[in-house]
């Protein structure tokens, strides 16, 4: 028997497992999950041959891209070399144009290589980067959530970032943000689906508003 379900890969934001969707639930006659991991990149490899290899990992045609964060950055990367039905980027950007100044001043200036990336065992350091909050209060709920503790990929993921060169949107793309993100500002955010009080972990604590209005952002 066919299956007519749609096929959802999901990508998680800097060194972020995928247990951050551990709370998406669509409905499994209609969607089926799959979940992609960070794989730590080889020296010298470029964002662009990442998600050429990354790619290597859809095993289906016309399927949906959802990425959080730099995920959002690489699914939009991974369009070059798999046709899709549809990218939906999370707490992300589209172009350089909506990187935050002080992620463009870093590109000009590369102050980002002097971030103390070797203290990446620190959790609540690894937070600040990934999800832009400090997480004193929630420490344990965060060491599961960020599962990459290794330096080079680290500074490979700041370093491409902040150099992210892409000038217009990709094709079929749906950008959600929410308005109290602090990674990527919502004022430097254009045509985006703007969730109230959403942050830059709306993943992760808004998975109801996504489980209640993903599929309808998918089919439509």
């Amino acid at each position: 028997m066919k299956d007519n379900r749609i096929h959802l890969y999901c990508m998680p934001g800097m060194a972020a497992s995928p247990t951050i969707f551990e709370y998406l639930n669509l409905p499994q006659d209609k969607f089926m999950l799959h979940f992609l991991e960070w794989i730590i990149p080889t020296k010298g490899i470029s964002f662009t041959d990442y998600a050429k290899k990354m790619s290597g990992e859809i095993n289906e045609d016309n399927v949906v891209l959802l990425g959080v964060s730099l995920g959002g950055l690489l699914v939009q990367e991974m369009t070059k070399y798999i046709q899709v039905k549809k990218v939906i980027i999370v707490s992300s950007v589209k172009t350089r144009h909506e990187l935050p100044k002080r992620m463009l001043f870093a590109r000009y200036t590369s102050i980002h290589k002097l971030l103390p990336t070797r203290l990446i065992n620190n959790v609540e350091l690894v937070a600040k980067y990934a999800f832009g909050e400090s997480i004193t209060k929630r420490l344990s709920l965060y060491e599961k959530y960020l599962s990459i503790r290794d330096k080079n990929y680290i500074d490979w993921c700041i370093h491409e970032l902040v150099n992210w060169n892409q000038e217009v949107p990709c094709d079929k793309l749906v950008h959600i943000h929410g308005e109290k993100d602090t990674v990527f500002p919502i004022n430097h955010i254009s045509n985006c689906i703007r969730v109230k009080n959403g942050t830059h972990t709306m993943i992760i604590h808004r998975a109801k508003w996504f489980n209640e209005n993903l599929p309808t952002i998918i089919l439509e």
